[in-house]
């Protein structure tokens, strides 16, 4: 059954820790072009290469797919990988409802944790014309790669706010998968986070309203709920 008929309609939290592609920023075409042609190159099937590549940074999905390579080559065409994304912008727009949902949360507590790096974050959120969060957690920041949960333990650390406190946007099972290991809820965004069983889905950032509390905590509500 999918996760948005039994989620709560209402969640409350400290502060919010956002994945980037997929979950403010739909990247899919450039991240799609990029690895199809990786994966032509190197003999695999371009359909189940994409099944691995969201949420993860790049030398980690090479790990999985070429299992025998030497890390060292992973590292090095993983920094050639992050430069083609990072010039290629084509098609790169907000995820529906992530430009009012930025600036719901403008003053509240929140981090990007994203598995790009920051040329590539800074890159994608200009494309889609989002705000660049100040606090925010990206592929040089952490030693191991989603679905570990360093990346938003340090984002919660960075906040100051107990990791219980926390809730996570995410739209991949690496992510969403992150974000449960970190002992936080995880609201689902869009159609690939629906067979992960987060905490609650919505289809897009319209489905939810962000209400600033007099306690300082944030509440949202989730009208697909």
């Amino acid at each position: 059954m999918p996760a948005s008929t039994t989620a709560p309609a209402v969640l409350t939290a400290k502060a919010l820790l956002l994945d980037m592609d997929g979950t403010l920023v739909n990247s899919d075409a450039a991240v799609e072009r990029c690895w199809r042609d990786w994966a032509v190159a190197h003999g695999l099937d371009p359909r189940e290469t994409l099944k691995v590549v969201h949420g993860r940074q790049g030398y980690a999905t090479m790990a999985i797919l070429l299992p025998d390579r030497p890390m060292a080559e992973n590292l090095a065409e993983n920094a050639v990988m992050l430069a083609r994304e990072t010039a290629d912008t084509e098609g790169v727009v907000p995820v529906g409802g992530a430009p009012e949902f930025m600036a719901s949360i403008g003053s509240l507590p929140h981090a990007l944790v994203t598995s790009a790096d920051a040329a590539l974050a800074t890159a994608r959120m200009s494309a889609a014309a989002l705000p660049m969060p100040e606090v925010r957690v990206t592929a040089e920041s952490v030693q191991a790669s989603k679905p570990h949960p360093e990346g938003f333990l340090k984002g919660a650390a960075a906040l100051g706010v107990d990791p219980a406190d926390c809730i996570v946007f995410e739209d991949s099972a690496a992510g969403i998968a992150a974000g449960q290991a970190a002992g936080m809820r995880v609201i689902g965004v869009g159609p690939r986070a629906a067979a992960h069983a987060p905490t609650a889905h919505v289809l897009d950032l319209t489905e939810i309203t962000v209400t600033a509390d007099t306690d300082g905590s944030i509440t949202l509500t989730l009208r697909s709920a």
